[in-house]
């Protein structure tokens, strides 16, 4: 799952501030034992307290709005798909006949793009080929 710019830049900036507590610690225990041993407690304790900071936001944060949620929704008499559809007769009377056609490309868009369709639409996250869509229709 690939991270937006802003949470790359954050995951970068925690991996720099990490780096140096780390790297300050380190030289603390070197040069006085007992100071890096309350240094590293009390830089414990304050981690600690993000970290629950931080669950407890993801938590109550909606679902489906980070990165990599997808929402998939339909209204009365429609049809949507997070990925592709491929090979469907929708309708009355449809056929698909033949052989498929060879799948194209993947969408540019990512994990993360909701999929929608309204009332008697057809939206998917991937690609739509080879259907018969609508009443009596026929994909040869």
């Amino acid at each position: 799952m690939a991270a937006s710019g802003a949470a790359r830049v954050v995951v970068w900036v925690v991996a720099v501030v990490a780096g140096v507590v780390s790297a300050g610690l380190i030289v603390a225990l070197v040069v006085d034992p007992d100071m890096a041993d309350r240094t590293a407690g009390v830089t414990g304790a304050i981690v600690g307290l993000a970290a629950f900071v931080l669950s407890v936001l993801t938590l109550l944060r909606s679902p489906g709005t980070g990165s990599g949620g997808r929402r998939v929704r339909a209204g009365r008499g429609g049809i949507a798909a997070g990925g592709n559809i491929t090979g469907n007769a929708i309708g009355d009377r449809s056929k698909v006949i033949g052989s498929p056609t060879p799948s194209g490309p993947a969408p540019a868009g990512g994990q993360g793009t909701d999929v929608q369709a309204g009332r008697d639409g057809i939206a998917a996250g991937g690609n739509i080929t080879d259907n018969a869509v609508g009443d009596g229709s026929e994909r040869r």
